[in-house]
This record gives structure tokens, C-alpha cells and sequence, in this order.
């Protein structure tokens, strides 16, 4: 028998929300929560490829609610905020119902719609409302087991009236288990009002028992602080419940202050107790746990990163998988290879992550005049450095780098390193074009001995790498390695094409062609320069909401026009539009990009790569009438400087990319898997974890 049955799902902005019923060992009858999945983490529920693990906020409802009067009221801010973070909501009932065995009364303060988030010890509730049980240990192990939702306690807990009791009563009781804790008017002292009194008596058999599970009792007895960091509280001075002394916060807050934990108490002026309440506010409470669940995974991995000892191979050559392309448009091979150890000013990594790039494939279809065979591809990872060479002195053995195809040598020799006006670094670029390190040899070896080429001085599509120092951006250990991979290519060159090469203004008119992993960090860079109109093109209209939720305000299905595109956009815009940006690699696409940008002004940046031998063309009247055509490699970011400030603003929520990561695969062998996925044209990027 399944565990669970799905009885509903409905598509919300780019995620999906589920109700879910199960039998429940702890309340003895069926039970049904809410469960919203962020679109990264959708395949964990309907049987596609599951990502380990994705954080959760537990919502538990007020009195005579059910699981689905959030989602109903407030859902939609909040799961389009719990999008964004990249977190799952689960909407846990408020009581047992559905069977004739569990009592209740006429009371809409007790029984049905009013557990209390306690285990009743007393008849006729002992039997069917152990809600404490519910929501601390059985739905966490359900969703765990089943979703791989909230493991390793990526989780935590926040509510309203009731719920904001349980929430906060739960996180007191068990610290360990939640990462953090929030409550809309919350029941801070039941022991003290109405509503606990009633239901302590009736569940518990008496008042005094009910202190176990009242907040301001809860902290009033603590030696110190809880452990979090703080407790994030919003109420409203208007709710008609404060004057009925039903909530009693103050108590609350007196009790933090003698325990010294922390407390945010916002009393918003004119709030009442209703959802209109917690809808006006919801988003803050998603986006306080969401920071904080993002930090808690990166502490988490970055303690397994940390575990890893390479005392054992230092200075030795390690042999390890790797997917090795033997010639243009053939699978690649799962192969054991030898890797070297560093030269001098070179560092060995172990690859962590690694998202396939389109530029990739486009060596392995061939397409490529430098490309070449026997070689390692791969060029957008996330690794940790184990053992440097001679000289190297800006990185060392455990830190977390990102291997830069554009490397940054940083010398006061090097004109491009020293001018503004570039970021394309000719130090190792005669050598990485031949697939060989700068000292004229490979690090790389097949089973037989023989060589294999380096490709793009990265060569990431295998377990263990040797890079160039000049080559490694060295980042935060802060956010995870299969995010972090994202900034070694397509989504720093899509942005930088935007700030760098482009340098948008606040009001500015962009048109972006192609609404791959570029295109739309196009768009994303262009709504954070304040571009106040967006259009984004391509010929596949299941792109356009991607490109919709991430700033594009217009968008053209090219493939439907009866004139070219670039004449339907200079319709749309009168004169054209300031920016365009190719992101196609289609020559073709590149003149119409050009030819829709402003008269007199319009800029037209190319960021695809187009085919070996073919060329660009337009009129040079064109060019006359005040076009610009430029072009853009890594959006001009000089990387080692540059790609740990995009790290860092990632960290910080202000660039988020997990939008991008549309599929994930464990093992480098699963790598033909996301070329695969790549072809199949509804993939961003996808990552392999090794």
C-alpha cells in the first residue's frame, strides 16, 4: 500500500502545491497537509530526478483552520516568495478529522480545527490528538523518506494565532530541530488566557500541565539563549484579540529579555488578526527563513567538504573517473585516467559539480576549430582545491574555487589585466588553445598511458582536474558548489554582458534572442540595471514564463512572424530598442539583433558562438546611423576579482540562480545524461555532482 496519496496538485507561478493525505501512525486516522514545491525541486514528488535536500518551512494554521486556509488566503505570496528562496512549504492540518471516532465538541476553540499542538493525555482526546507527534516527528519523517524534503533538519517552523503557539513552543522544545522559528500573533502565555485554559484542562487535565507547552514559560525557565539567532514576531496593534488578553505578547518578550534570546516584536499599526494580515507580511517571514536555511546548507556542506583528507595524494598521481570525448559527435566514454600532480603554479581540484555549458556540446558536435580529440570537456565547476604547486600562493589545499576559462593573471606587465577596458587575460591563452598546459604538457592520461587534451584550461568532466592558478577563482564557502558552478560561464556572461560590455541604464529598452541559461541571465541583469522594458524572443513559447517571472515585460515567438523579427520589434518600439543582445550563437539572429537596436544609438552585443567559418553581415548603413555592434566573452568580468563578488551577492540573496538548475545528476557517468537533457531543449542547466 502507498504511503501517501497525491489528491490534488495545481501549478502556482513556477512551482506546484500539492494535497497530500496519508494514514497516520500518530493520530490514528488519515491526515492531509499541503505541501508547495519550488519548480528545482518538483521531480522530488513526482517521481523525477530528486535533489538532496530541500529545505522546508512547516506553516501551522490558527484555530478552525484546515490545510489548505494558508494556501488559500496567503499562498500565493507565499510560495512565489518560497520560489525565490528555493524552499518547500508544508501545510500541516490542524487537528485529526475525517473519522466518526474522534470527539468533538461545539466549540470552535477545542477538538476539531483546535489541537494545540500538544499530545492529549486525557480521555476523550488521548486516543486520536497527538498533534506534537504529528508535526515534529511523523510528517518530518514522511516527507523526509518520500520527497527527501527537509533532511539533515533543513527546516523551519513558523504560524499564526495557534500555530504561532505551536511553532514556537516546538522550536523551544526541540532547538536542534529547526533552523529557525516565526509566529504571526502568536498565543505567547496560554497557561495565562482563555483559549489555553480551556484546552490544557481538556487535553492535558489541567492548566499547570499546559506550562510545558507555553512559550513565555518555556523561556522564562532558560539558562540562555536558545540558539536562534533571532525569533522573528509580527503582530497587529488593531487585533481585536490583544484586548481579550488572548495573545499576551508582552509576556513573550519579558521572558526573552530575561533568557537573553533575541526577539523581533514588529507591532504593525492598524493590523488585525485576519490573513489580510499575514498576507501583508508573509513574504518577510519566507524570505527570514529562506536566508537562513540557505546558511544552514552551506555550513552543512561545507562540513562534508571539510572532511575530505588529500594528505594521501599530495604530490602523487591520483586516478579517478572521467567522461572522456574520443572524437566529434560520439558519446563520451566513462573512463578510469590518471591525473599528474600540479606543476609549478598550477592547482589540482576535486571536482564537486559540474553544469554543462551549450559550448560543450558544441565542441563535442564538432563545431569547434579547436576542438580536440582525445579530451576531457567541461568548463562551468565547482571544486575544492587538493594540492598546489610550486609558487602558488593565492589559494591553498580545502578552499572552494571556480575554475575561469578566462583566466586573470594579474601581473602589472599584462596590458589587459591592467586596463578597465577588458578582461581577456593572453597569458595562458596560446597553450589552452592547444589543449595543453602552460609548460607545453598534459596532466591527463587514459589507461594505456596515453595523453588527453585539456579543454578550455578546465576540463571539469572529470573527478580530479589540474588547472592554471591564474585559472581559479577562489569563493566563499558559503553557498553550495552545484550553485556556485553556475558563475564559471553562461550565467557571469549573460550578466556581465548586461553591466560590463553593455552597461545598461536605469530605463533602458533591451530585446534579448535566445531564452537559454544566457538569455534569460540577460533578462535577469537587465531588470536588476532597471530596464524598463524587456522583450524576450525565441521560437519555443514554453521559455516564455521563465523569462516573464525573471523581468521580460514583452515576448515574440519569431517563428509565427510574417516579416523578420527584427522589423516586428522597430513596430513594436517605433525607433527600436537601446540594447539587443544575441544569444544564439545563429549568425543570422546576430544581424536581426543588430538591426533592431535604436537609431541613432542602439547597442547590439553578440554572446552566442556562432559555427567554425561562418560570418557576420549586415549594411553598412546601419553601422552609419549610429549602431554599435560589439561582443562580450564572460561579460567582461575579469574573473578571479570578479567571480567571487558574484558569489557573494548570491550569498546575500541579491542574484539568485537556482532558477537555473532545471536538472541534476549524481555521478560524472551521468554525464551523457544531461547532454541528453541539454538536446532535449527544456533544459537551463543541468548539474552532475560527483
Amino acid at each position: 500500500m502507498p504511503a501517501y496519496t497525491i489528491i490534488s496538485h495545481n501549478r502556482v507561478g513556477a512551482g506546484t502545491y500539492y494535497r497530500i493525505s496519508h494514514q497516520s501512525s500518530s493520530t490514528k486516522t488519515p491526515m492531509t497537509f499541503g505541501l508547495f514545491v519550488p519548480s528545482r525541486f518538483v521531480g522530488n514528488v513526482e517521481g523525477g530526478e530528486r535533489i538532496e535536500s530541500v529545505p522546508v518551512l512547516y506553516w501551522l494554521s490558527g484555530l478552525t483552520c484546515d490545510d489548505t486556509n494558508f494556501a488559500q488566503k496567503a499562498g500565493g505570496k507565499a510560495f512565489m516568495a518560497a520560489e525565490k528562496e528555493g524552499i518547500a512549504i508544508a501545510m500541516p492540518d490542524t487537528s485529526p478529522r475525517g473519522d466518526p471516532s474522534i470527539p468533538n465538541v461545539d466549540s470552535y476553540d477545542l477538538g476539531i480545527g483546535a489541537g494545540f499542538y500538544v499530545n492529549a493525555t486525557k480521555e476523550p482526546y488521548s486516543t486520536h490528538y497527538h498533534m506534537y507527534s504529528y508535526v515534529t516527528e511523523e510528517l518530518p519523517s514522511l516527507l523526509e523518506s518520500e520527497f527527501f524534503i527537509g533532511k539533515g533538519f533543513l527546516r523551519s517552523i513558523s504560524g499564526h494565532s495557534m500555530g504561532g503557539h505551536g511553532a514556537i513552543t516546538i522550536a523551544l522544545k526541540n532547538p536542534s530541530s529547526w533552523v529557525s522559528v516565526s509566529a504571526f500573533s502568536p498565543i505567547c502565555n496560554p497557561t495565562e488566557c482563555p483559549w489555553g485554559d480551556k484546552a490544557f484542562k481538556a487535553y492535558l487535565g489541567s492548566v499547570e500541565a499546559g506550562k510545558a507547552h507555553d512559550a513565555a514559560c518555556l523561556l522564562a525557565h532558560m539558562d540562555g539563549p536558545t540558539g536562534f539567532d533571532d525569533i522573528l514576531i509580527d503582530q497587529g496593534n488593531s487585533d481585536e484579540f490583544l484586548d481579550k488578553k488572548q495573545l499576551l505578547p508582552e509576556r513573550l518578550a519579558e521572558a526573552a529579555k530575561k533568557s537573553g534570546q533575541n526577539v523581533t516584536l514588529n507591532m504593525r499599526d492598524g493590523f488585525d488578526h485576519s490573513y489580510y494580515f499575514i498576507s501583508s507580511f508573509i513574504e518577510n517571514h519566507v524570505a527570514f527563513h529562506g536566508r537562513r536555511l540557505r546558511k544552514r546548507q552551506s555550513e552543512m556542506l561545507v562540513l562534508a567538504s571539510s572532511s575530505y583528507d588529500f594528505s594521501a595524494t599530495t604530490g602523487k598521481s591520483i586516478q579517478c573517473n572521467a567522461m572522456v570525448a574520443r572524437g566529434p559527435k560520439q558519446p563520451l566514454t566513462l573512463e578510469t585516467i590518471t591525473v599528474d600532480p600540479p606543476k609549478a603554479g598550477e592547482v589540482r581540484v576535486k571536482v564537486m559539480a559540474n553544469a554543462l555549458c551549450h559550448t560543450d556540446v558544441y565542441t563535442l558536435d564538432g563545431h569547434d576549430p579547436e576542438g580536440l580529440f582525445p579530451c576531457i570537456l567541461g568548463h562551468e565547476a565547482g571544486c575544492i582545491v587538493e594540492s598546489v604547486g610550486t609558487g602558488v600562493l593565492s589559494v591553498k589545499p580545502g578552499d572552494h574555487v571556480i575554475p575561469c576559462y578566462t583566466p586573470q593573471c594579474a601581473l602589472p606587465s599584462c596590458i589587459f589585466c591592467q586596463s578597465p577596458k577588458t578582461n581577456l587575460c593572453p597569458q595562458i591563452r596560446g597553450t589552452q588553445g592547444q589543449g595543453i598546459m602552460p609548460d607545453g604538457s598534459v596532466r591527463f592520461h587514459d589507461k594505456d598511458g596515453k595523453p588527453i587534451y585539456h579543454f578550455m584550461g578546465c576540463s571539469t568532466m572529470a573527478e580530479y582536474t589540474v588547472l592554471a592558478e591564474i585559472s581559479c577563482a577562489k569563493i566563499s564557502k558559503e553557498l553550495p558548489l552545484e550553485k556556485a558552478c553556475l558563475f564559471g560561464c553562461g550565467v557571469s556572461t549573460g550578466l556581465g554582458a548586461v553591466w560590463n560590455t553593455c552597461k545598461v541604464e536605469t530605463g533602458s529598452s533591451v530585446a534579448v534572442f535566445g531564452l537559454g541559461a544566457v538569455g534569460l541571465a540577460v533578462i535577469q541583469g537587465a531588470k536588476m540595471a532597471g530596464a524598463s522594458r524587456i522583450i524576450a524572443v525565441d521560437i519555443n513559447p514554453e521559455k516564455f514564463p521563465s523569462a516573464v517571472e525573471l523581468g521580460a515585460t514583452d515576448v515574440v515567438d519569431s517563428s509565427t512572424l510574417d516579416k523578420p523579427v527584427q522589423a516586428h520589434i522597430v513596430e513594436m518600439t517605433k525607433w527600436g530598442v537601446d540594447y539587443t543582445f544575441d544569444c544564439t550563437g545563429n549568425v543570422s539572429v546576430m544581424r536581426a539583433a543588430l538591426e533592431c537596436a535604436h537609431r541613432g544609438w542602439g547597442t547590439s552585443c553578440v554572446i552566442g558562438v556562432a559555427a567554425s567559418g561562418h560570418e557576420i553581415s549586415t549594411r553598412p548603413f546601419q553601422l552609419v546611423t549610429g549602431r554599435t555592434w560589439k561582443g562580450t566573452a564572460f561579460g567582461g568580468f575579469k574573473s578571479r576579482r570578479d567571480v567571487p563578488q558574484l558569489v557573494q551577492k548570491c550569498i546575500d540573496g541579491i542574484l539568485p540562480v537556482d532558477h537555473f538548475i532545471t536538472h541534476t545528476y549524481d555521478g560524472v557517468q551521468h554525464t551523457n545524461d544531461a547532454i541528453d537533457a541539454l538536446h532535449g531543449g527544456k533544459c537551463l542547466r543541468a548539474v552532475v555532482r560527483y
